[in-house]
């Protein structure tokens, strides 16, 4: 019974990092599109998408941490609202009259998806394959 807990436990995480990342890239996308105009300069475009995706991200982290966990949020988070604020700003000032808003929050969507996998893969690399030992064994060893 404790196994299965445990397992769904996991699942709830890695559920949630991926829906953390969704709606983080999701909301950027709109946030960034809501404030570039079409014709802006790219370079002021990017700094205003960066600011707006990191103003996302941290919004999103009070709520997010407390249910997923802080690398998990935080880690991609912080990639997605950065990066992708600063490419869907240089989008949208060159192209924002050829892609829809649906359209827009859609790559931010996949952005986020992205991001959280790439993160979560580099995780796996540096740290190996993670055992855990059953609550039996572990206060064994304390004694």
């Amino acid at each position: 019974m404790n196994r299965s807990i445990h397992t769904a436990d996991r699942l709830y995480f890695r559920i949630g990092d991926y829906l953390a990342g969704a709606l983080t890239g999701g909301i950027t996308a709109l946030a960034v599109r809501m404030l570039v105009g079409p014709q802006w300069d790219m370079v002021l475009a990017m700094l205003v998408g960066m600011a707006a995706g990191m103003s996302v991200h941290l919004i999103l982290l009070l709520v997010l941490v407390p249910l997923f966990g802080d690398f998990e949020v935080m880690m991609p988070g912080a990639l997605i609202g950065m990066y992708g604020g600063m490419l869907f700003g240089m989008r949208d000032s060159m192209q924002q009259a050829y892609v829809s808003l649906g359209l827009a929050c859609a790559v931010g969507v996949l952005w986020g998806v992205l991001v959280v996998s790439a993160v979560r893969w580099l995780d796996h690399q540096l740290k190996g394959e993670v055992f855990v030992l059953p609550e039996d064994s572990s206060s064994s060893e304390e004694r």
